[in-house]
């Protein structure tokens, strides 16, 4: 984690806990998060991107049992690649359980899911106790933030609570692989 106290972390868990917008520190950029549970914070975090709500969004966690209530990993033909991957920065695609809010998968039947590598993001999660939403800190179409400047020249500072962190050494975001198809999304 390197200079990034577990008070910060701790701090940025509360604020998830409290429906807050986090930017943190990924593998490449800074990423915006939020509890994936409470709608009006998923809802609020698309607002501020100006995304769409049929997209979908990442989620990432620290361990592959924060998860696996959400995604069927029995249905996926490539399951040892999957999670021999993990945790890194692969991104994929994987068909949801029932129950899992609509919000979170957009107009599509998967979720991207990512156990992370990255040792704050990972503190993060760990410190709110599961999954997190995970979506680049950037404006819809713009590039995504690699230094706080950029994430406050897109984003008011008083509706983010920004836990600071180096990124790690990835220069572009997360591959997104779809887990049934095999087919790179990005």
């Amino acid at each position: 984690m390197g200079w990034v106290s577990r008070f910060r972390i701790g701090c940025a868990a509360d604020a998830l806990r409290r429906g807050r917008v986090v930017a943190y520190p990924t593998e490449a950029v800074y990423g915006l998060g939020c509890d994936p549970f409470k709608e009006a914070a998923v809802r609020y975090l698309l607002r501020l991107k100006r995304r769409s709500e049929t997209k979908g969004l990442i989620l990432i966690a620290a361990e592959l049992a924060a998860i696996e209530p959400l995604v069927d990993l029995a249905k996926i033909p490539c399951r040892d690649e999957v999670l021999a991957s993990w945790p890194g920065s692969a991104t994929w695609l994987i068909p949801v359980r029932p129950g899992v809010p609509d919000w979170l998968c957009g107009a599509h039947d998967s979720l991207a899911i990512r156990v992370t590598a990255h040792p704050v993001a990972a503190a993060l999660s760990r410190a709110f106790g599961g999954a997190i939403v995970s979506t680049s800190a950037n404006l819809s179409g713009h590039s995504p933030a690699r230094t706080p400047l950029r994430l406050w020249c897109q984003f008011p500072r008083r509706e983010i609570h920004f836990l600071p962190g180096r990124l790690g050494g990835a220069s572009h975001p997360s591959r997104i692989v779809d887990a049934v198809s095999g087919c790179r999304i990005r």
